[in-house]
């Protein structure tokens, strides 16, 4: 019972600063590779928040392009990766 509740809250702490991350309104700042693929990550827990009325974006508008978008697309195939792998563990 403990360790649920355990995990509950870890689980929770974890989607919490997963979506803090998801860019905001436009700003000068030019989005590159490695932001395309942490927003990639993190679209997921920004729909959420859009479904919510957050002000939270899908993608940072201000991008640098095909770099973005090519880390954008690697950071949606992350959870594509996890899926796969953790629906093939059996429990013994």
């Amino acid at each position: 019972m403990r360790k649920n509740v355990i995990q509950f809250t870890v689980v929770l702490f974890i989607l919490l600063f997963l979506s803090s991350c998801a860019p905001q309104a436009p700003t000068d700042r030019v989005y590159g590779f490695f932001s395309g693929i942490l927003h990639g990550f993190v679209l997921f827990f920004a729909v959420i928040g859009k479904l919510f009325n957050a002000d939270v974006g899908i993608y940072a508008q201000h991008n640098t392009g095909f770099f973005y978008w090519l880390g954008f697309l690697i950071g949606l195939g992350i959870w594509g990766g996890c899926t796969y792998g953790g629906g093939r563990y059996k429990r013994s």
